[in-house]
């Protein structure tokens, strides 16, 4: 029998212009702060924007960009909260600090309900901090995004490389549309990140070096969106988000 859910989830999404999924191999390597920086910027940018956070397991986006996590407002839905520009959605609005344990169809339902229950309305980006790894969750999510265009997040470690290029692979045996790699929080010079993407075929969007600042912005949007973390991340990425003339 088909889930209404699924049709519920295509409607939620259909004012929605653009969908990008930031992704990577493993946690700790920084998606959630590219997925927030993204969405400060494009919001600064004047850009109808959203972000929803679908690490159920680790939630931090609400931590990155300071917003509250009390239950949202609920009329025919889930409308998510605004903050300064940013309709924000995570699963620490319900659960707020409490561990989310699940797995197999827990996972798979909870990613439902959030995805159809969400009131987005109009808006010109939504940036989807994606589940870390490619278990239940990430699977999930590719297969009810199905819009969703993918940045990767990467690092120069050989540990992070290798998770990275499953990831990689992954996305191009589903066949989904990836934008390029970021190479995030880089402390020396290496060229790992960018002989990864060539043998994928794929474009380095941008690299962002080890900020020390960035620690004592979150939370600020202000100081967040003066670092030179979020600086360069906006560079690299409103202009492919955002191709002149779109």
């Amino acid at each position: 029998m088909l889930d209404p859910r699924r049709a519920a989830v295509d409607a939620r999404l259909e004012g929605v212009k653009r969908i990008v999924a930031v992704t990577g191999g493993k946690g700790g390597i920084g998606k959630s702060f590219v997925s927030s920086a993204l969405a400060l910027a494009s919001a600064r940018a004047g850009r109808a924007t959203g972000l929803l956070d679908l690490d159920f397991t680790s939630p931090s986006d609400h931590v990155i960009l300071g917003f509250e996590t009390g239950f949202p407002t609920e009329e025919f839905g889930i409308d998510p909260a605004d903050h300064h520009g940013i309709r924000c959605m995570s699963i620490a609005h319900f659960a707020g600090d409490a561990p989310v344990p699940m797995r197999g169809d827990d996972v798979t339902n909870a990613l439902l309900e959030l995805l159809a229950i969400t009131r987005w309305k109009e808006l010109d980006l939504l940036v989807i901090d994606m589940p870390p790894g490619i278990g239940d969750a990430a699977l999930d999510a590719m297969r009810l995004l199905g819009r969703a265009e993918y940045v990767v997040v990467a690092g120069s470690s050989r540990v992070v490389l290798e998770s990275v290029r499953r990831t990689v692979r992954l996305l191009q045996d589903v066949r989904v549309p990836i934008l390029g790699i970021v190479e995030n929080m880089r402390r020396k010079e290496d060229d790992g990140v960018r002989r990864l993407a060539e043998a994928q075929g794929l474009p380095v969007l941008g690299t962002v070096d080890f900020d020390e600042t960035l620690e004592d912005a979150l939370g600020d949007l202000d100081r967040l969106a003066a670092t030179t973390a979020v600086r360069s991340l906006a560079a690299a990425l409103l202009p492919v988000v955002f191709p002149a003339g779109r």
